[in-house]
């Protein structure tokens, strides 16, 4: 069933116009506020930056407050009104809207815009539709700037939003609550299913840590222990960096510290291999593996080692330890943390046999399929309640553009 026919089988019949925001409501740009501005108690405020990161679609309180003094200087935020973000290095974040539903008037300040709308248009119905690729695709055409992205209130005025029955403001309100009930339910039951599944793949990384720490847990007699150096061959001498500028698009990965960073033409290793990242802020904050194996035809550059194994259980198992331990003692630098050639191949490695090695690679390698896979277990469970979501949303915000309908 196409998008139009479910619309229509869902509110009946409905003429729909695509209006421009700014004659949908009052669009006023704010001033001021800073983080350091706020107050443990005072008048609610709003920082544009809380929004990317505090904030879901609309909120009944507020996480700051000014003093009144500020406040008199600030726009003022009512209930209903929503609070539209304007500037952001990433474009993805422009356009974010809040809606407001405190019963205390509140604040907010630059780089971002208060949407104060009229007899035709209910606030979460315009914040739902900021979330569809149709806004994206209009506010990435007002978009301008390089680092830092900015969408001017005035041109977000233009953009068009689709409105049923404008010229019946009563039955149009009616229409756009009932979008807006149908997608808070779907929301309310994305987030549960959503945390179920949080909840279910952070105990499973728990048990995993468990069982790893367990099965790495060996007493310096118990097993003998070598220097990586002595397990790995180091193939760092091969590696070349490649200005962004020079390389040359293809299919081949390129490497850097953290993962893929680019895919190229050609290739210098084919393959298996262990890299380990050799230096950036991530060796200190492990938000992402600091060792990961890589298969089959390769370029690596400079930011990451390069070793070689004679098997795939001792280089998985290298991977698996080396993701286990704290390295801050082989890390030099504060402002560049670097594990250079030298310490990377003095860390000891526990030694067992290679049928144990094997043994835990095998309990390991499942547990790791299931907690970080993509394409297997709960991570892309998560993935398709989300998809699952957004499809159900745009289905619902896609009425037909006059030229579509003729079509």
């Amino acid at each position: 069933m196409s998008s139009a026919n479910f619309l229509v089988k869902l509110l009946g019949e409905v003429v729909v116009e695509w209006l421009p925001l700014g004659s949908l409501g009052e669009l006023i740009r704010g001033n001021g506020l800073q983080k350091k501005d706020f107050t443990e108690t005072g008048i609610p405020a709003i920082h544009y930056g809380q929004i990317y990161t505090h904030y879901g679609l609309s909120t009944t309180k507020t996480k700051s407050f000014v003093s009144h003094e500020l406040a008199k200087q600030l726009r003022k935020v009512d209930k209903g009104d929503v609070i539209i973000t304007n500037t952001s290095e990433n474009l993805a974040d422009v356009g974010k809207a809040l809606v407001y539903l405190g019963e205390t008037q509140a604040v907010t300040g630059g780089h971002a815009t208060i949407l104060k709308p009229g007899r035709c248009l209910l606030g979460k119905y315009f914040a739902y539709f900021t979330q569809t690729d149709e806004f994206a695709g209009a506010k990435r055409k007002y978009a301008k700037g390089t680092k830092v992205i900015d969408v001017s209130a005035t041109d977000m005025a233009k953009i068009s939003i689709p409105i049923p029955c404008p010229d019946n403001p009563k039955k149009s309100l009616e229409i756009q609550a009932e979008i807006v009930r149908i997608l808070d339910a779907f929301t309310e039951l994305t987030a549960e299913l959503t945390a179920e599944l949080t909840a279910e793949l952070t105990a499973r990384r728990k048990q995993y840590n468990y069982y790893r720490d367990l099965l790495f847990s060996f007493e310096n007699g118990d097993v003998e222990w070598k220097f990586i150096g002595e397990l790995a061959e180091n193939l760092d001498s091969m590696r070349r960096p490649i200005t962004s500028g020079l390389r040359e698009p293809g299919d081949i990965p390129y490497y850097g510290a953290s993962g893929i960073a680019d895919y190229v033409k050609d290739y210098i290793f084919d393959c298996d291999l262990l890299l380990v990242s050799e230096d950036g802020a991530n060796l200190l904050a492990r938000n992402t593996p600091i060792a990961f194996s890589v298969s089959g035809k390769s370029w690596v550059n400079n930011h990451a080692h390069a070793l070689k194994f004679e098997t795939y259980a001792e280089r998985r198992y290298v991977e698996y330890y080396l993701n286990s331990i704290d390295l801050t003692p082989y890390i030099s630098g504060a402002a560049q943390p670097k594990l250079n050639k030298k310490n990377l191949e003095s860390i000891k490695i526990p030694c067992p046999s290679l049928e144990e090695k094997k043994r835990i690679v095998t309990i390991l390698d499942k547990f790791d399929a299931l907690t970080s896979s993509l394409t297997e277990g709960l991570p892309r469970e998560i993935e398709l309640r989300q998809q699952q979501y957004a499809y159900y949303r745009d289905l619902l915000l896609s009425f037909p553009k006059p030229e579509e309908a003729e079509t």
